[in-house]
């Protein structure tokens, strides 16, 4: 017997997807976080020894879809596919990460590749668990192209600027010291 009801999974994954391109054109990410149980955890890693996690409905809003957002403001984030598993409850988002900015050639800034998000669903249309995986080198290497170009916003050279300061930032943990374990 599947963990939820295939259309159960179905009306969310469209109910997601509908808000996260409300949210996006708000140019505010953080009413998604109405979209997870109470206790939800989200989180990815940044690198060999990074790791960043939230734990918790009001941190996923504050940090994951506040704080690691700013200078998002414009970027598009459309799924190219989604893949759901009504046997575990768990969904599979395929997504490309697109600039408002464009380069001199009128092509926009984009995230080579694709990225994705890993959810596990925790019934009453929200999420209980989410993973995101992308390829962090070229997500650097388009920042650097950006930053040569002058084509970042003032919110993202000012988050640069902070992440470049060395001061812990929140969320952010070295590996294996996250408060729950990230995979």
């Amino acid at each position: 017997m599947p963990a939820y009801p295939r259309e159960e999974l179905e009306r969310m994954v469209q109910h997601w997807l509908d808000e996260n391109e409300r949210c996006e054109g708000l140019g505010d990410w953080k009413p998604l976080a109405q979209l997870y149980t109470e206790d939800a955890t989200y989180g990815w890693n940044t690198g060999p020894n990074e790791d960043f996690m939230t734990v918790g409905r009001d941190e996923i809003r504050d940090i994951a879809l506040g704080v690691e957002m700013e200078g998002l403001h414009g970027w598009s984030y459309p799924y190219q596919r989604v893949l759901i598993d009504d046997v575990k409850g768990e969904v599979i988002g395929l997504w490309k990460q697109i600039a408002d900015a464009k380069r001199p050639d009128g092509s926009p800034y984009q995230v080579a590749g694709i990225g994705g998000s890993w959810f596990r669903y925790g019934g009453n249309m929200r999420w209980s668990w989410q993973r995101d995986f992308f390829d962090f080198g070229n997500a650097a290497h388009l920042f650097l192209e950006m930053i040569k170009a002058d084509a970042l916003s003032p919110g993202m050279k000012q988050r640069m600027e902070v992440a470049a300061s060395g001061m812990p930032q929140p969320g952010h943990y070295r590996k294996g010291t996250a408060p729950v374990e990230l995979w």
